[in-house]
């Protein structure tokens, strides 16, 4: 079985061989990008989540076991970003770059209060966000802590102690941008999503997890546009972002496994086989460095 790290040790070149073309993609300014969001804004508790409370009682307990373990991660994913995003935000190079920093914080905490709602209205988990942060996170793997918890805080406080420092944004965009958000998240929205809508369950649910996979795709068009114009132009910065990538990829890889199964075998979640899974996020992870100019790293198998 290939993980998520046998993938990306290959390297890209089955994946974009033929895709020479994006390299040479105009991306999205964050000025661009702060318009699109204006036209995309959404409210978390305008969402009709009636019908998902009938839908959820329709769930067998394993799949309520494999739901609630994926949204967890996403729940507690959105407040840990939200919280350490500050110091990006001081990090801004100009006036349009801080205004879509901005508005992708306003997100993440859009995104924790629409997932604090559905718990809440729809799973049975009540109390404050605080409480529900605190029993959710007991599903959670050992790998999500350490990426969230270790490597985003390490990378905010750097930020926050000299937002002049490009080495720290980049590191930090990277992580953020291309591991969490590009990689991960994404990827997690694609098979969720794909599994309540295939079932016509939880309709407000998905229309509300769309328009965050909406938000999401625009952080990860800005991290792409900012990557590609400093470490797709500066060897060293290049090199910069690959090691950031080596030391976070294998960890990325193990935070999608479902907290029980093992990570070096066969596992699935909500019936996606771990090479569907991880195939799809490779793929997502080396199409964006295709984009920027910076190839994968070397791993350790």
């Amino acid at each position: 079985m290939a993980t998520l790290l046998d993938l990306t040790s290959q390297g890209d070149v089955a994946t974009i061989s033929d895709e020479s073309k994006l390299s040479k993609i105009q991306l999205l300014t964050p000025h661009e990008l702060y318009k699109q969001w204006e036209r995309q804004n959404w409210l978390a508790y305008e969402i009709d989540l009636s019908k998902d409370r009938a839908d959820w009682d329709s769930f067998s307990e394993e799949e309520k076991h494999d739901i609630v373990w994926g949204l967890s991660s996403f729940f507690v994913g959105e407040e840990r970003v939200t919280t350490q995003f500050s110091g990006l935000v001081m990090a801004y190079g100009d006036q349009a770059e801080e205004a879509f920093l901005t508005t992708q914080q306003v997100d993440e905490a859009r995104h924790a209060q629409f997932f604090s709602r559905f718990y809440e209205e729809v799973a049975g988990v009540g109390g404050a966000m605080d409480e529900q942060l605190v029993e959710v996170r007991e599903v959670l793997n050992d790998a999500f802590l350490t990426l969230f918890d270790e490597h985003l805080v390490e990378a905010a406080d750097r930020l926050i102690a000299d937002p002049s420092d490009l080495e720290a944004k980049v590191d930090f965009v990277t992580l953020y941008h291309m591991v969490i958000e590009g990689t991960l998240a994404l990827t997690g929205q694609n098979f969720i999503t794909d599994f309540f809508e295939q079932r016509g369950k939880l309709p407000g649910f998905v229309e509300g997890f769309r328009k965050i996979s909406q938000d999401e795709h625009r952080h990860v068009a800005y991290g792409t546009w900012f990557l590609k114009e400093t470490a797709g132009r500066d060897e060293a910065l290049a090199r910069r972002m690959q090691d950031k990538l080596a030391e976070t990829i294998p960890i990325a890889g193990s935070v999608l496994v479902p907290t029980g199964k093992d990570p070096f075998g066969e596992w699935d979640l909500l019936g996606y086989s771990s090479q569907e899974v991880n195939a799809f996020a490779f793929q997502a992870l080396s199409r964006r460095l295709k984009v920027i100019g910076v190839g994968l790293p070397a791993l350790a198998g």
